[in-house]
């Protein structure tokens, strides 16, 4: 007995042919990509800072999702250059992304002559992981509970607009910048060795004004150390509900910084791709977001497309108040 299609699969046949394509079965599409071996994930500096808190709570969960075996790797040394300048050389068939941020990825080029890469030649970004915001605070020397008391206080005496900052060429010390030019105040930025360094003048009242991340002065100011005035985000921090934003304070200025994971430019689009969404879906997890928000880091659930158009956009606002600072290490 010969073989009879039906008139709907006949039809479909026939337009499939019509278009040039051909009926596939179902067992011969591609298939989805997977990871072979185990994937390191890259953190520029040493275990305990918030890079690595985060880059931790994800490997835990980014194991189970991939079924290979994820582990952090701290190669800490200048600055975080170290580790970026050891990604660059990853061969293709490696599985290792680093955790990088903007002082890495964006200001180092700018400011030094050869940083020993490049950040669009070099790397490809994969998916942002958390945000982090700034914060002025004042310490007890001051008495001042509100943003726009300190800011009367700079307008009569400008001298001494005196912001201690963690680091020079820090992100801190070019949003100080920003907080001056919105102040209209020309501020004096002295730089510290660390945030421990300026916590401490702070706290005891030989530094009056500081500007740091958030998740750094946070501690000091609930223990009643510091005051925080207000945090740079666009609203407030989820760990910090009871600290203003600029904005409300009255100053028109909002900025961030963040934690993204990169890949060698080496690496196949396709794997990226796969290891994007499976950290984005990592990222969903809500048990990860209480335990980051528990550890004061700000987690954010991102696409690889939309990484990559925050990162344009922070370009765009930071690139110009990098250059025109003239700051040179």
């Amino acid at each position: 007995m010969p073989f009879l299609w039906s008139r709907r699969s006949l039809a479909a046949r026939c337009l499939a042919l019509a278009i040039g394509g051909a009926v596939v079965p179902a067992q011969a599409q591609t298939p989805a990509p997977v990871l072979e071996g185990p994937l390191t994930l890259v953190v520029g500096y040493a275990p305990g800072g918030s890079t690595d808190r985060i880059a931790r709570l994800i490997a835990e969960r980014l194991g189970p999702q991939l079924g290979v075996a994820v582990t952090v790797e701290n190669r800490a040394g200048e600055g975080g250059r170290l580790a970026a300048k050891q990604l660059r050389r990853a061969p293709a068939s490696e599985n290792v992304l680093m955790l990088g941020n903007p002082a890495v990825m964006m200001v180092a080029p700018l400011v030094l002559k050869d940083a020993g890469y490049d950040p669009d030649k070099d790397f490809v970004p994969v998916t942002q992981v958390s945000s982090y915001d700034f914060a002025l605070a004042v310490g007890q020397k001051l008495q001042l509970d509100r943003a726009m008391f300190l800011v009367g206080r700079l307008w009569a005496h400008p001298e001494e607009a005196v912001f201690g900052v963690p680091a020079t060429g820090s992100l801190p010390h070019f949003f100080g910048l920003m907080v001056g030019d919105a102040l209209s105040v020309q501020p004096q930025i002295k730089g510290y060795g660390g945030s421990a360094p300026l916590l401490a003048d702070l706290s005891g009242g030989s530094l009056p004004i500081a500007i740091d991340t958030l998740d750094s002065l946070y501690a000091q100011h609930v223990a009643g150390k510091i005051r925080i005035l207000a945090v740079s985000g666009k609203k407030r921090a989820s760990f910090a509900p009871a600290v203003p934003t600029f904005r409300e304070a009255g100053m028109k200025i909002d900025a961030d910084g963040w934690n993204t994971f990169f890949a060698p430019s080496s690496m196949p689009p396709a794997k990226v791709q796969l290891l994007a969404g499976k950290i984005r879906e990592v990222m969903q997890d809500p048990g990860l977001q209480k335990a980051a928000i528990a550890l004061y880091i700000q987690p954010v659930v991102s696409s690889n497309a939309e990484t990559v158009q925050m990162l344009k956009a922070y370009r765009q606002q930071w690139e110009p108040v990098v250059r025109r600072s003239g700051f040179s290490p």
